[in-house]
């Protein structure tokens, strides 16, 4: 991999599929209409790091803006935008994602790409609201470079695509997940709601959780790997064991989740509030107690109408009763816990800051497939 490359295709790894309902055809976020979304790595030596962006619609979000909304489960965060998503219920940039210390200048990036789309904006009209994401890649990241800039925003957008890459890369590159390597993950549902199909997509930064905790599809696959490790008795097999952070089984959960839920379903922010909820339920299937040290933010927003800004009065289609609407929560826990084990199935090894390294899922048990199925 290059020290700054843009990704727009999806990894070919596959994991077990979670629960029993149809994912769609892409198996990601992208899988509701008009959603994209781009990378931009940064990969050399202690730096380890990116952007990632999603843009729920083809067009300019400002100008017509989706409505949103948005859970904070644990708030250890310094995301950026979120009280006006909390008091307007609407998105008017595309959201970004990248590292603790790189929010101020993704940030200042969606601003300045605002205004060149309309030089109004901040002068005749409102300021506009950017909303950037973040997770703590300090372990594997040198964060006091300070590598991100605007460029790298702006190759992410130019990198967006319906084919969504997950792993290892954008602002995932260098996450931790559960002491192994986190980072992009994403996977959709299908489900029936009042008689009509609706998508529920979901795109996670993973960066949380300690290997015991680490339940994949109700197996408890950390804490096997942990007594295992315990367990080895030769340098050889106990060198293998660290990598699994073993040692640090006491150490409390630490590192943040982000979670962005979409749907072409027809709800309005306060029931996109509900539904962003439901991601909740996903990560605490994989194992999260929502640590203290921890950040774990839950977007959901809807594709099925605009909100434009120069409306005097807007036109809402029929929105979906609250009581139809649990085939979505169910798709919803289910597409972020999907893309929770996309995220650490997809990742590659990663070695970055002062020789720091965290072994892939896969790299890290090979024999993982079959640990599955001794579970069942």
């Amino acid at each position: 991999m290059s020290s700054i490359e843009a990704h727009d295709s999806r990894g070919s790894a596959s994991a077990p599929h979670i629960g029993v309902l149809p994912s769609g055809p892409l198996n990601s976020i992208a899988d509701v209409e008009g959603v994209s979304v781009g990378h931009c790595t940064l990969a050399e030596g202690a730096i380890q790091t990116g952007v990632s962006v999603i843009h729920p619609h083809p067009g300019d979000p400002f100008i017509d803006k989706v409505p949103a909304a948005a859970s904070v489960i644990n708030g250890f965060g310094k995301s950026v935008g979120l009280v006006q998503v909390e008091e307007l219920g609407t998105l008017e940039t595309p959201i970004a994602l990248t590292n603790t210390f790189g929010v101020a200048a993704v940030a200042q990036a969606q601003i300045r790409a605002a205004i060149r789309a309309d030089s109004r904006i901040g002068r005749a009209w409102p300021t506009v609201n950017p909303l950037v994401f973040e997770c703590n890649d300090g372990y594997l990241n040198d964060l006091q470079a300070l590598a991100i800039g605007e460029q790298h925003f702006n190759d992410a957008c130019a990198a967006a695509s319906t084919m969504v890459a997950s792993g290892s890369l954008g602002a995932g590159r260098g996450m931790s997940c559960f002491d192994l390597k986190g980072g992009i993950g994403t996977a959709s549902r299908v489900v029936e709601a009042a008689g009509r199909d609706y998508t529920v997509g979901a795109l996670v930064l993973a960066n949380f959780g300690r290997l015991p905790m680490l339940v994949i599809d109700g197996h408890p696959v950390g804490r096997m790997l942990a007594e295992r490790a315990a367990n080895v008795k030769d340098a050889k097999d106990a060198a293998a064991a660290n990598s699994h952070s073993a040692a640090q089984t006491a150490k409390p959960e630490q590192g943040s989740i982000i979670m962005i839920v979409s749907t072409d379903a027809p709800l309005d922010a306060r029931q996109l509030k509900r539904l962003s909820l439901r991601a909740a339920a996903g990560l605490a299937r994989t194992g999260s107690v929502y640590g203290h040290g921890s950040g774990d933010i839950a977007l959901a927003f809807s594709t099925a109408y605009t909100v434009p800004h120069l409306a005097e009065y807007i036109e809402l289609p029929p929105l979906l009763a609250d009581q139809h609407m649990d085939p979505l929560f169910r798709a919803c826990a289910d597409s972020v816990e999907q893309a929770i084990l996309d995220a650490l199935w997809s990742a590659q090894s990663v070695t970055g800051r002062d020789g720091h390294r965290r072994l892939s899922l896969r790299e890290s048990v090979p024999d993982l497939a079959q640990l599955l199925k001794h579970t069942s």
